[in-house]
């Protein structure tokens, strides 16, 4: 395992939307519990079709687990990819309502 093609872009990705929202935006999206219900909503999503998607018995998306952690959880998902869904989605909702402020 390197981690390098998978797992440090993820970890960056969620200290970069931390850092854009503490440093730059400053919505305070973090501190309102509809944000966290909706990465809640996210999650519930997210893990059945990424399980589906990334199960070992007959896998859609095929990783390198050279590239990762190799932690997979549950039905057989990369835990990067929890990362990655958070910084997405997070960027989306801070620069959402970053935009809605400034009007």
């Amino acid at each position: 395992m390197t981690g390098l093609g998978y797992t440090v872009p993820a970890v960056v990705a969620v200290f970069a939307v931390w850092a854009m929202e503490l440093a730059l935006l400053r919505t305070g999206l973090f501190r309102r519990p509809a944000y966290w219900l909706s990465m809640l909503i996210v999650l519930g999503f997210q893990i059945p079709v990424d399980g589906w998607l990334t199960k070992r018995s007959s896998p859609i998306v095929i990783y390198d687990d050279r590239q990762t952690t190799g932690l997979r959880f549950p039905f057989d998902i990369p835990v990067e990819d929890f990362l990655f869904g958070f910084a997405l989605a997070t960027a989306v909702l801070l620069l959402w309502e970053f935009q809605r402020a400034r009007r």
